[in-house]
């Protein structure tokens, strides 16, 4: 994305410590000598991720302009049309001006400058580091020189096994790691950093962001699901053909394209390798491609029988009453028109009433009440709904918007057992005799008081019943994957250190649906929510221990199980998981939002019916 932080700060500070905390292993000894004369681009580049010239003046390097950039991060790329017979090395090099550069493309130059190394997003990212000149003096030889001839990134180019495993006399790196570009795609793009490239007509499989990126993939069935996505199935599926699309040129001059998951980027493609914070290797394209409509439309779910019961959560993204109408509107749209009205919704980040004006406000009646008001208008039923407000800045989220869990039911179909006492800090119990479960405390709150909640959200419970049968729902919204490295990390496998704090939550969701089993065998408990963490992990894992629950996505074909899409992986956040009293169910990941450009939020809702 075009970012707004500056890229360079003290560039000597930076490669002192990381040469020192060893995060640019192979290159200590290069940067304590002063300066080389008649290098070329490729030597600069070396054979593994980290310059062996980090730190040295270098003078006389030469090169053509293959593409500027003159927003964010501002400089421009150069390449030696005399490539080297190393496949390791690239022969494409970003060189930082911090201002508008001076030089067009197709320039010849010959630069002095500093040889360094920048992690973006910073040294504790885990991100990979981009080799670059800095402080440049730049001498335009000669003007309108050809481009070097790109290299064609392909199908047939990237290799399918992702990354070596890091070394582990380097904490994991791979930076000190000689490239294999024939082996690793990482590596393969790696020895493409700062060239210039292309790519033919691809299947878009990330849409446009507010950012003006979007990702396609080179490798068009590489876990390819009938929408046009690229599934993320494990830790192993990293889907080595995506690719991230900028444009150099400036919005102002030509506005970015919108393309939804599925569309196709057609034409040519083609301009230098970059790698950013946001994602990692990003084609910056000189010449960007035509997008092509290929008609995706949101989905709509089955309306449930008269003796089913619809259970579905959305994440609606921070929902205030400062929001406009419009995303009001939209959302109320979806519950009725795609979700089909479900009994009983579970909501995730309904912000207090002045959503993150930082006053103390933790009430969300104004949010919830314009929200329910908004789905009589579309035509939905005047749903109810029960919550447990906050304390203020206690669950995390946006500084003043305390964001909460709230649940939405359908009087004239379910009703809700009532039982006083829940508050942000009381916690609710299971009570009862061998063969019939509740709660002490309806809605109320799960084990507020552990420390695996701290500055996040608290499971909301709720008792609900259908039919004259008890259904027990729990709304949950885990801690956020905030503070993991990306799959690009110099760590590999990165560093997933999120997981943490969500194992311990599941394990408190997963012991109190043990109480309520232990008591009700039969019983019918839903665990719905945005659980931040993929059907494969060990969040899940935890949260199904003991055969407690079953994540309900797992019924679906592996293609089709995803609610979120990043970076161009559509993948699982958003879960419901069902007891072993539900017996017979049908699930829906209902996609209305993730694959598309224009959203009203960036979570797909999860719907389960099923007969209690």
């Amino acid at each position: 994305m075009p970012s707004s932080i500056p890229r360079y700060a003290s560039i000597s500070a930076v490669v002192a410590a990381a040469l020192a905390a060893g995060l640019l292993a192979g290159s200590a000894s290069a940067a304590t000598e002063d300066s080389a004369a008649g290098v070329r681009i490729h030597d600069i580049q070396g054979t593994t991720r980290v310059s062996p010239l980090v730190g040295k003046q270098v003078t006389g390097v030469t090169g053509i302009v293959t593409g500027v950039r003159t927003y964010g991060s501002r400089g421009f790329w150069i390449q030696d049309p005399e490539a080297d017979a190393d496949p390791a090395t690239s022969e494409g090099l970003f060189v930082f001006t911090s201002s508008v550069p001076t030089v067009a493309v197709g320039d010849a130059v010959s630069l002095n400058g500093t040889v360094t190394e920048y992690v973006p997003g910073g040294l504790t990212s885990g991100n990979q580091s981009l080799t670059q000149l800095s402080k440049p003096v730049v001498t335009v030889v000669s003007q309108g020189n050809p481009v070097p001839a790109p290299v064609t990134i392909s199908a047939w180019s990237v290799p399918d096994a992702y990354a070596p495993e890091g070394d582990p006399a380097a904490a994991g790196s791979i930076n000190g790691l000689p490239l294999d570009p024939e082996t690793y795609a990482l590596d393969y793009y790696e020895s493409l950093e700062g060239t210039n490239v292309r790519i033919g007509s691809s299947r878009v499989v990330g849409a446009t962001d507010p950012y003006a990126e979007l990702w396609v993939t080179v490798k068009p069935f590489e876990n390819r699901n009938w929408r046009g996505g690229t599934v993320y199935g494990s830790y192993e599926s990293q889907n080595t053909g995506r690719l991230q699309i900028q444009s150099l040129t400036p919005l102002a001059q030509q506005p970015f394209p919108k393309a939804n998951v599925g569309d196709r980027l057609t034409g040519t493609t083609e301009g230098p390798l970059d790698f950013n914070q946001f994602g990692g290797y990003t084609l910056t394209a000189r010449t960007l491609g035509t997008v092509e409509d290929r008609g995706l439309e949101r989905e709509t779910t089955d309306k449930q029988h008269k003796n089913e019961l619809a259970v579905a959560t959305y994440n609606v993204e921070n929902l205030d009453p400062s929001d406009p109408q419009e995303k009001f509107d939209a959302l109320a749209k979806a519950v009725v028109d795609n979700l089909a009205s479900p009994d009983i919704l579970a909501l995730e980040e309904i912000q207090d009433n002045n959503g993150a004006k930082n006053d103390g406000t933790v009430a969300a009646d104004q949010t919830v009440k314009k929200f329910t008001d908004a789905i009589v208008a579309a035509g939905g039923p005047a749903y109810e709904w029960r919550s447990v407000d906050p304390q203020n800045n206690k669950d995390g989220g946006e500084p003043g918007g305390n964001i909460r869990q709230v649940f939405l039911f359908n009087p004239a179909r379910v009703s809700f057992t009532d039982r006083a006492g829940g508050d942000a800090v009381t916690g609710t119990a299971v009570t009862g005799e061998k063969g019939r479960a509740a709660l002490t405390l309806s809605p109320g709150r799960i084990d507020p008081a552990n420390t695996a909640w701290e500055s996040s959200r608290k499971p909301l419970a709720g008792e609900f019943v259908f039919r004259g049968r008890t259904v027990f729902v729990i709304a949950n919204h885990f801690g956020s994957k905030g503070g993991d490295e990306s799959i690009v990390s110099h760590h590999q496998p990165p560093n997933r250190s999120s997981e943490a704090k969500r194992l311990l939550q599941a394990q408190a969701v997963n012991a109190f649906v043990k109480d309520i089993v232990a008591l009700e065998k039969q019983a019918d408990v839903l665990v719905v929510g945005d659980i931040n963490d993929f059907e494969f992990s060990g969040t899940t894992q935890a949260l199904t221990d003991g055969g407690a629950l079953y994540p309900a996505v797992k019924s679906l074909p592996r293609s089709e199980r995803y609610s979120y899409v990043y970076q161009g992986n559509s993948q699982v956040l958003d879960q419901i998981l069902t007891s072993p009293g539900v017996h017979h169910f049908a699930y829906d990941s209902v996609h209305i939002n993730a694959e598309f450009a224009d959203q009203d939020s960036d979570h797909d809702p999860q719907v389960v019916r099923f007969r209690p």
